[in-house]
């Protein structure tokens, strides 16, 4: 079966930063939902570019949620270390 569709269309805000968060359930590198990730391609353009257009609004509170679980990240390593 070949359907001929590309993986992800030219318009796709994919940044290959794949991790949903759980209290949004939006991905943190694009901001889109499971949902809009799993059928992007076969939506109509008019979805897509409405979702496009939502994305700026979705971001900065997932950007502020990763950073903060980034940091997180850092300081459970150097305590590990600490314990050695």
């Amino acid at each position: 079966m070949n359907n001929n569709l590309p993986l992800e269309p030219e318009d796709s805000p994919c940044q290959l930063i794949c991790s949903i968060d759980k209290e949004s359930n939006m991905c943190f590198g694009c901001g889109r939902t499971p949902e809009e990730i799993a059928d992007w391609p076969l939506r109509p353009e008019v979805d897509r570019k409405r979702i496009l257009s939502e994305l700026p609004a979705r971001m900065p509170p997932l950007l502020i949620k990763l950073a903060q679980r980034r940091s997180l990240r850092r300081v459970n390593k150097r305590r590990r270390k600490e314990t050695n």
